[in-house]
């Protein structure tokens, strides 16, 4: 196959090397200036710029800024699918880097290193579009942070931008791992993701007279804690359950004033689709038991967003070969899935999907993915660049086979 061929990957390599400056100075510039959401007009707008004259047949989204590029082979054959996700989150950056973002939102998950990396991995395959046999789709994805841009691109038709369904699809993800170091698994690679509401109603009141009132603030913090003994004494400990509340809302900041209700939102991540089944049935059963023990009235809503990312064995399989072919052990297949979600999962299904890790930790201590301390290693960018050319080559190699 043409990406297990030890002078083709070598050449692979070099050119994406050589690719590091360009792909760097595109992250920064992408990082400089992160927008949020499903609306993306600057970051569009640098995807086309960097796409520019490597003939594609490019189309951008209707309802968000998404951007489809089709690469055409050489020869006629299958499509694959390689996709970045492009939008940042609403944190206040706090790395001191001359890059860094001062217009309060923050690429504190790696979604420019991501676009970068698309980038290069299109440049390499436009390289080797005589060798191609085949077409790639280059899917630059909105939304991936809470709106489900993935679901959005999806109905308005990218997997079906070459006339043809993939044959397999591949996402590779930065976070602080190690540099370097290749990560993923066949099954299940992520969570899925509920959204949780708590809202607590009880009588207000004077900050002095507490008997008179039926305050909800302590009781929102004994739900809380709740929580976390009904995941750690409720469910086994390799069927994995995580709830975080990650917000809690009570009062007017007067401090004598004890507030009528609280609001409380959360995440609840699970692996098992039976597990989810069952924190539907009793979490509300357990927050409103609670309320009602101290007189109040607690409504319970849990929504789910995105279903895990399943990672298809075969496919998944052969991938790690053609990784292992160009970075040798670097490439490391994980015991257990990432209790962290993705909208990549709406490709998984329907296309045979891989999902990779890629490390790019720029220090041992590196601050986690979504931290306003986040920081990543950019020099990654031609592994990263690289590896989703290989992936899509050595998957079209195989529908020839």
């Amino acid at each position: 196959m043409m990406s297990s061929n030890a002078g083709f990957v070598s050449r692979v390599l070099a050119s994406a090397e050589a690719l590091v400056p360009d792909l760097v100075e595109l992250r920064r510039s992408i990082h400089a200036q992160p927008e949020l959401g499903l609306d993306l007009p600057a970051t569009q707008r640098r995807v086309f710029e960097a796409l520019s004259g490597l003939d594609l047949e490019i189309t951008e989204g209707r309802s968000l800024s998404s951007v489809t590029a089709v690469l055409r082979g050489g020869m006629p054959g299958p499509t694959v699918l390689l996709r970045a996700d492009m939008d940042a989150l609403p944190i206040t950056e706090a790395v001191e880097v001359p890059y860094r973002s001062t217009n309060g939102a923050m690429h504190a998950c790696g979604h420019d290193l991501h676009v970068a990396g698309l980038v290069g991995a299109a440049r390499l395959l436009a390289e080797s579009r005589a060798d191609l046999a085949g077409n790639v789709i280059l899917m630059f994805q909105p939304g991936e942070e809470g709106h489900g841009g993935a679901k959005l691109m999806i109905d308005e038709g990218v997997l079906d931008a070459t006339g043809d369904r993939p044959v397999a699809a591949y996402a590779i993800h930065v976070g602080n791992a190690p540099r370097g170091i290749f990560l993923t698994r066949p099954g299940t690679v992520t969570a899925s993701s509920t959204h949780l509401t708590i809202d607590l109603v009880g009588r207000g009141g004077h900050g002095s007279r507490p008997h008179e009132a039926l305050d909800p603030v302590p009781i929102a913090a004994e739900i809380v804690l709740a929580l976390q003994t009904y995941t750690a004494r409720r469910f086994d400990s390799f069927d994995p359950v995580v709830i975080s509340v990650t917000n809690l809302t009570a009062g007017t900041g007067v401090d004598n004033v004890i507030p009528e209700s609280v609001h409380l939102t959360g995440t609840v991540r699970t692996v098992e689709p039976n597990t989810l089944s069952r924190i539907e049935r009793e979490l509300p059963q357990l927050v409103e038991g609670i309320a009602a023990a101290h007189g109040l009235v607690a409504r319970v809503g849990l929504e789910t967003g995105y279903p895990s990312v399943v990672n298809d064995g075969e496919n998944t399989q052969r991938a790690m070969g053609t990784l292992r072919n160009a970075f040798g052990p670097r490439v490391v297949e994980v015991p257990r899935p990432t209790m962290g979600a993705e909208d990549f999962s709406f490709v998984s299904q329907q296309i045979p999907t891989t999902m990779v890790l890629l490390g790019a930790a720029p220090s041992a201590d590196a601050a986690p993915n979504h931290s306003p301390g986040a920081a990543f290693d950019d020099s990654v960018l031609g592994d990263q660049a690289a590896a989703l050319a290989l992936l899509a080559l050595d998957a079209l190699t195989a529908e020839r086979e």
